[in-house]
C-alpha cells in the first residue's frame, strides 16, 4: 500500500507515525529487526536522508535502537511500546473531542454518542 504524505505536516513526522503504528499494531513486534533505511526509503518513496530523520528520531525515543553492523530493532521494552500507544490514543481522542465540540456538543452529549 503506497503511502500518503499530507504537505502540510513534515513528511519525516508522518513517516514516524506510520513506524509507530507498525510497531504498536504488532506489524513489527518488539526485538524484531526493521528494515533498511533504503529499503522503507524505497516503499515510502521519499528521499534516504529523510527516511533516515525519521529513524534517528524514532531511536531518540527509544521506540528503536541500532546496532552498529547490523541495523536497526524495535525496543524489547513493552513499556516504552505501550507508552506510545497510549500517547497517541491520546492524540486521537483529543482531536476528537475537539472536533465534536466544535460542531457544538458538550462533553456529555459526546460521552452519550459513544455509549450509543
Amino acid at each position: 500500500m503506497p503511502w500518503q504524505f499530507d504537505n502540510n505536516i513534515p513528511v519525516y513526522l508522518q513517516i514516524m507515525d506510520v513506524i509507530k503504528g507498525r510497531i504498536i499494531n504488532g506489524e513489527y513486534k518488539a526485538g524484531d529487526k526493521l528494515p533498511s533505511v533504503r529499503d522503507l526509503a524505497q516503499e515510502a518513496q521519499v528521499n534516504p536522508n529523510t527516511m533516515q530523520k525519521a529513524m534517528q528520531e524514532l531511536e531518540r525515543e527509544n521506540l528503536i535502537f541500532s546496532q552498529r553492523t547490523s541495523g536497526r530493532y524495535v525496543t524489547y521494552d513493552v513499556r516504552v511500546i505501550y507508552e506510545v500507544k497510549k500517547k497517541m490514543a491520546s492524540e486521537i481522542i483529543k482531536e476528537f473531542i475537539d472536533k465534536m465540540t466544535a460542531l457544538g456538543f458538550t462533553k456529555e452529549e459526546i460521552a452519550q454518542l459513544i455509549k450509543e
